[in-house]
């Protein structure tokens, strides 16, 4: 049977490159994202993948997700957590209404989203793989102007181990992925944000972040989709509770 394989927020940037690499890999990806017109643009250019709007704060929607594509498909490998989004401020700034966003997708909408599928594929009885989307964020508060995401990320982390100890006597797997500086439109705009809080040019910004990076250059999203295209392959089939930092060495523990 072909395994399927579920991406949120993968409407563009990294979810999109790794419905891409599952897709490629062998996997049918069903594509979602808040933006449907995104998603669909996305399932165009994989064959087999489908499409469907997910609002991962809506946790009813993400039942209804997780199980219509279990019912659908007979079957559910694969659950990606990760639509995420940011803002920068500084710390003093952000208001109750900034940090219940940021929380509210990076943390609640993983939990629920994830929990949605984790029911799927208890009841479906078989061997499974979520992967959660965390960041380097999620590993050191050196982060400038991104105290909420700071806050949510580290979230993700402990939540993916939490995960893991509880599900992994069921045959589900649960690690999480920690990019560092990659160039996606949600880049972009943080270039622009931390260019205004700092007083410099976005360019001089991006310079300090591949300064940052060892490796040199400034991630891609693909460099994220091949490893959770790892986790969700049999290499990784005695690898759980694990968050894996994919940021050429910009943050190294």
């Amino acid at each position: 049977m072909t395994p399927v394989a579920v991406v949120t927020g993968a409407g563009s940037g990294i979810g999109a490159a790794i419905a891409r690499e599952l897709g490629a890999r062998g996997h049918r990806v069903v594509v979602s994202d808040l933006n449907p017109e995104a998603a669909a643009a996305v399932a165009a250019s994989i064959p087999d993948a489908v499409a469907r709007k997910l609002d991962v704060t809506d946790i009813d929607r993400c039942r209804w997700l997780a199980e219509g594509v279990a019912d659908d498909f007979g079957s559910l490998d694969v659950w990606v957590s990760n639509a995420g989004v940011s803002r920068m401020l500084a710390f003093t700034e952000v208001s109750e209404a900034d940090y219940d966003f940021t929380l509210g997708v990076n943390l609640k909408g993983v939990f629920f989203a994830s929990q949605a599928a984790a029911r799927a594929m208890l009841r479906l009885g078989r061997p499974a793989v979520i992967v959660n989307i965390a960041s380097m964020a999620g590993k050191q508060g050196r982060v400038p102007y991104l105290a909420d995401y700071v806050a949510s990320k580290f979230g993700v982390v402990g939540l993916t181990q939490a995960m893991a100890f509880e599900l992994a006597s069921s045959g589900i797997r649960v690690n999480s992925v920690c990019p560092g500086y990659v160039a996606t439109p949600m880049q972009s705009r943080e270039l622009a944000w931390e260019a205004e809080l700092r007083g410099i040019a976005p360019d001089a910004v991006r310079e300090l972040w591949i300064a940052d990076t060892p490796m040199g250059r400034l991630e891609q999203p693909e460099d994220v989709a091949r490893v959770v295209a790892f986790l969700a392959g049999p290499d990784a089939e005695f690898l759980t509770g694990e968050s894996i930092a994919v940021n050429g060495g910009a943050f190294m523990d």
